[in-house]
């Protein structure tokens, strides 16, 4: 067997790969969109073959520039024996390639446990990653606010303020992590201190498609700091990005202020739809989507290294 990256000459046979499961996968217009703008790149697209034919793909997003950042879609041909060894082994091969285990990120329907199907599809992949070392499993909400839903009005509780220094934000990621309920956050601080971590989470925001002239840092009548508010995009559309709450204004309710500008902000432009995660363990951020308007439709499952392994 070969486990190789890919080539613009494989195009043809990786449009061939399809995944009939009730899984999110890297679909034909996927791929070519995303190879078109560079979130896809042969180089993080691999492939196991014999005698020239694929029997395994795994496919990697990214940004335009650096590494893959997360495992979007694995595939093996359903003649394959074994699922699980073929496609942990290709995943293994690549992350020694990386030098990085990247989260595998796959899209489901709320209530997923429900359904046989879809419990099916997952458990060869959740075992395969497993093996490739992706050993810590999240489960994040996902919610949609949509047009005829009220667009909150604005509190008064806060001040919202436009801020064109990147340190000032910064500052702001690196003071909420603190008792952050984010896992994603809490487990990076077992390895990082928090600047690092904050200077990871803004540089991958500015990243994104969303306009930096949108972030807004927000301030008590009395002129502290109190949060902020990042509406943001991604390849898909609008979405609620982050927004945080300092360690001394929690309990207050300003996330649902923080929120409700995000709304705002988005809204004001048109948005047809803003879409938002939250870990389902984060229950005081998925009742503030819920209080919003902001309405469940799937979840996304998120199997990663642990902090010492990636």
């Amino acid at each position: 067997m070969l486990f190789r990256s890919t080539t613009e000459g494989d195009l043809g046979r990786l449009l061939a790969c399809v995944v009939d499961e009730p899984v999110s996968w890297a679909d034909p217009d996927r791929l070519r969109a995303f190879l078109a703008d560079g979130h896809y790149r042969y180089d993080r697209i691999w492939v196991a073959e014999r005698d020239g034919e694929i029997l395994a793909r795994a496919v990697w997003w990214g940004f335009p520039t650096g590494g893959p950042e997360a495992l979007d879609c694995v595939w093996v041909h359903p003649s394959v024996p074994d699922r699980v060894a073929l496609a942990g082994e290709l995943l293994s091969r690549a992350h020694e390639a990386f030098g990085a285990k990247p989260a595998y990120h796959v899209f489901v329907p709320a209530g997923w446990r429900d359904y046989p199907a879809v419990t099916a599809a997952l458990g060869w992949r959740w075992e395969a990653g497993g093996r490739a070392g992706l050993t810590d499993e999240l489960e994040r909400l996902r919610y949609a606010w949509k047009p005829g839903v009220p667009v909150p009005g604005p509190s008064g509780r806060l001040e919202f303020r436009e801020e064109p220094d990147d340190e000032a934000f910064a500052e702001a990621f690196r003071l909420v992590v603190e008792g952050s309920l984010d896992h994603h956050t809490r487990q990076s601080l077992l390895v990082k201190d928090a600047a690092a971590v904050a200077r990871e989470d803004l540089d991958a925001y500015l990243q994104m498609p969303g306009e930096r002239s949108w972030w807004r840092l927000a301030y008590t009548p009395d002129g502290e700091l109190a949060g902020f508010a990042l509406p943001s995009a991604n390849q898909a559309g609008p979405v609620v990005g982050y927004l945080g709450v300092l360690p001394a204004h929690r309990g207050h309710g300003y996330a649902a202020d923080l929120l409700a500008e995000i709304t705002r902000s988005h809204a004001a432009r048109g948005a047809g739809r803003i879409a938002a995660d939250t870990d389902a363990g984060n229950v005081p951020m998925a009742r503030t989507f819920e209080r919003a308007g902001y309405e469940l439709f799937a979840v996304r499952l998120v199997l990663s290294a642990a902090p010492a392994d990636v």
